[in-house]
């Protein structure tokens, strides 16, 4: 029995070409609502960067696990250490990175270059306010987002031993606390709505929704994901312009 639903957005909710929630999709949340079964949004965005959508939720887990909240009252909130987050700043100036900074109620941007711009436009999503790299160093970052290609990650990784690098595009990845992950979420999520692990549904497409859908009772994985959580998912259905979510509910739902 499904009691609980968790959702990614990019590329899982939200099309990458139409970046909307498609009416299939809609119909699915209908459906799994009237199966008295609870949705939930998991995703690696700050929540200054979740658009409005046409579908409710009874929790939120934002930044991969650093910050997750219901409604009422915040359930977890795990920052990252100072420490990393300097290391980071650090390395970012001296290479000359474009860099974004997560806070719980903010977001903000240093060095902006050509690649930055792009993602935005990939992602269709508003640029954080632009500031001084060196403006950075006293906020309490939740999330950071390293704007590298994965031949860096070693290096930023072998800086950051108390941090996760959860990649899920080619061009940038996230950073945030070790323990943080979109599982963490999950689990904080279901022990306070009383949910067990086997009665969860998941639905994802990058590498950052990994462990979330061999977390998940049952995970599913876009048909527009990437090979590495295809061969991690219990199942692989439609891509996300081709009805993936409700196609699955409805099998699984049969």
């Amino acid at each position: 029995m499904i009691r609980a639903a968790f959702f990614d957005i990019d590329g899982t909710l939200l099309s990458f070409a139409t970046h909307r929630v498609s009416e299939g999709t809609v119909r699915a949340f209908d459906r799994l609502h009237r199966a008295g079964v609870r949705t939930f949004l998991s995703t690696g965005r700050p929540p200054v960067l979740i658009p409005p959508m046409p579908v409710a939720f009874d929790a939120t887990i934002t930044m991969n696990g650093g910050l997750v909240y219901s409604p009422d009252r915040v359930l977890s909130q795990n920052p990252i250490g100072r420490q990393e987050s300097h290391s980071w700043l650090d390395y970012a100036k001296h290479h000359r990175l474009c860099t974004m900074v997560f806070t719980r109620d903010s977001m903000y941007l240093a060095q902006p270059n050509d690649l930055g711009l792009a993602i935005r436009d990939q992602l269709e999503f508003t640029l954080p306010p632009v500031a001084d790299i060196d403006d950075l160093y006293d906020l309490t970052a939740y999330q950071i987002i390293a704007i590298t290609t994965p031949d860096r990650d070693a290096e930023v990784q072998a800086l950051l031993p108390h941090c996760r690098l959860p990649r899920w595009h080619h061009q940038f990845t996230d950073i945030v606390a070790a323990g943080n992950s979109k599982s963490h979420g999950m689990d904080i999520i279901c022990r306070h709505f009383g949910i067990r692990q086997e009665e969860t549904l998941a639905f994802g497409d990058g590498g950052n929704d990994i462990d979330m859908l061999q977390w998940a009772g049952i995970g599913v994985a876009m048909g527009n994901a990437a090979d590495e959580v295809k061969a991690v998912a219990d199942m692989v259905t439609t891509d996300v312009d081709n009805e993936g979510i409700e196609y699955a509910i409805n099998k699984i739902l049969q």
